[in-house]
């Protein structure tokens, strides 16, 4: 195994893994884990709730460095089929935060740093390089949700107010926060055992109506911005939004510019490991430069990887919503 699994700060588990894989999505918070051990009787008791670290050696580096850390031992099932598993499901402590409720009001003028650091501070997560997102948001009363919830909520409000899109991620520093795409090595993708594409009119927008909020139960909301792209080519496939944080035609215009999208086309591959690729990355495959929005590391000697990769604005129209 050339990857190192390490448990409550003392057992090295390394000797004991059948199985390790590594998995992501940009809809999730935490970076997991999966794992699959032979139990042997000197083998340490493993809980939930304990902590646990994987280390490896990134693709094209000598060097071994942490990959997850600090990870948490969430989930334990034991089989015995002649001999004892024991399987582990393990997530960054950034799980926390999709696990737990809360409700608060935010008062205007906060950017999503602000509230990302101060959600931190209040669950005892410490905090590394967090970018600054500079874009100011607006007063919001989050009811019972969860603090996940309620990062995407802000990240959300955001991109469609012209900013950058982010994501959270947890490194041995604390929670970062990184813009999505803005990896300094970008991977060309090149030993591929196996790729389906995928190209759908489903989802598909080429009109949008932006409309201001309602006057009267007596009177349709009046039209701020109605733009149009592809209409001849794919038809006319409309979205309505109304928005109360969009005030002007300037607004709605960025709006609407940034919920136009064509046909969608989508890739999935399964390749040769790159062990360090992290959902929110950009790769490159063949002349396309594409984003990672889900990643499965089969961990190995060889690994494999699974992605599934998307161009920029199909992210960036899911990402807004």
């Amino acid at each position: 195994m050339s990857y190192e699994v390490i448990y409550a700060n003392q057992y090295n588990l390394t000797q004991l893994i059948e199985e390790l894989s590594l998995e992501e999505s940009l809809d999730e918070i935490a970076y997991c884990a999966n794992m699959k051990l032979v139990v042997t009787p000197d083998m340490p008791s493993i809980s939930p709730g304990q902590e646990i670290r994987v280390s490896g050696i990134p693709f094209g580096s000598t060097k071994k460095e942490v990959l997850l850390n600090p990870g948490v031992v969430w989930e334990c099932h034991s089989s015995n089929l002649g001999r004892k598993h024991l399987s582990v499901t393990a997530y960054e402590k950034t799980i926390y935060l999709a696990k737990s409720d809360d409700e608060r009001l935010m008062p205007a003028g906060q950017t999503a740093t602000e509230r990302i650091k101060q959600y931190a501070k209040e669950w005892g997560i410490p905090v590394g390089n967090i970018a600054d997102t500079r874009i100011k948001l607006a007063k919001n009363i989050k009811r019972t949700q969860t603090i996940l919830s309620m990062i995407m909520e802000d990240l959300k409000e955001t991109v469609d107010k012209g900013g950058a899109m982010y994501r959270t991620r947890m490194t041995e520093r604390g929670l970062e926060l990184v813009e999505i795409g803005s990896n300094p090595i970008v991977w060309e993708l090149t030993a591929i055992e196996e790729m389906t594409q995928n190209r759908t009119l489903e989802g598909a927008i080429t009109q949008v109506k932006v409309i201001g909020p309602q006057e009267s139960e007596n009177w349709v909301s009046k039209t701020l911005v109605l733009e149009k792209k592809d209409t001849e080519k794919y038809g006319t496939l409309q979205k309505l939004i109304m928005d109360n944080k969009v005030e002007t035609v300037e607004q709605a215009k960025k709006v609407a510019a940034k919920t136009l999208l064509g046909m969608q086309e989508t890739v999935s591959l399964t390749a040769l490991d790159i062990n360090t690729i992290r959902a929110g990355d950009r790769v490159r495959l063949d002349e396309w430069e594409l984003l990672v929005t889900k990643v499965r590391h089969q961990l190995g000697s060889p690994g494999r990887m699974e992605l599934e990769l998307a161009a920029e604005g199909k992210v960036r129209r899911d990402f807004g919503g």
